[in-house]
């Protein structure tokens, strides 16, 4: 925690280093409490006051680089709680922190599943049948068109592989994903 030293800013060429009085860092404590609180997730508020302190800490980094001569907008606070907002939540997924509830309680954590579970590979292959049978209805250009499209090609690539216009590709997938959304909405095929 900082422990503010209460004296002036000392002035250039004196060699001491400006530090903030302890009613400033009070103030802009208070500041940066309201833009952590505003920017701050909610799965995130036990972590809310050592994310004041970081921004706390480069904000009087940055008084001190200036020698004093700093005046901080509450732009620049909202900002630099965002920024120690956004470091913490980086921070927290590279370490991917698991709270322990209670140390004496025995913690049982299964392991994932080797495969999705039975009842979603059954809706799967329905789903993979529907889209089948529909983009066999389809007439042949837009059946084209949209089984590019759906492995992933874009409109002009599309256009490029069929030596068609992009106007033309566009047209026949566009007009083909309508034609396959609603006879997969008439199977009752959800999306």
């Amino acid at each position: 925690m900082v422990t503010p030293q209460t004296q002036k800013p000392a002035s250039p060429g004196t060699g001491g280093s400006p530090f903030p009085s302890e009613l400033d860092l009070v103030a802009l404590r208070d500041d940066l409490k309201r833009a952590v609180a505003q920017t701050c997730p909610r799965w995130m508020a036990d972590r809310s006051d050592d994310i004041i302190q970081v921004a706390l800490l480069r904000v009087v980094d940055i008084y001190r680089k200036r020698e004093g001569n700093a005046e901080f907008s509450s732009f620049y606070l909202r900002k630099a709680a965002y920024s120690a907002v956004i470091d913490e939540i980086r921070r927290l997924r590279r370490r991917q922190e698991v709270p322990l509830e209670d140390e004496t309680a025995e913690t049982r954590y299964d392991p994932p599943a080797d495969g999705p579970d039975p009842e979603r590979v059954a809706t799967s292959r329905q789903v993979g049948r529907a889209i089948q049978e529909c983009l066999g209805q389809l007439v042949p250009p837009r059946r084209l068109a949209v089984t590019l499209n759906l492995q992933g090609h874009s409109v002009p690539e599309v256009g490029r592989l069929m030596d068609w216009s992009t106007k033309k590709a566009e047209n026949l997938v566009y007009r083909g994903m309508a034609d396959l959304r609603g006879c997969l909405d008439g199977k009752g095929v959800v999306r």
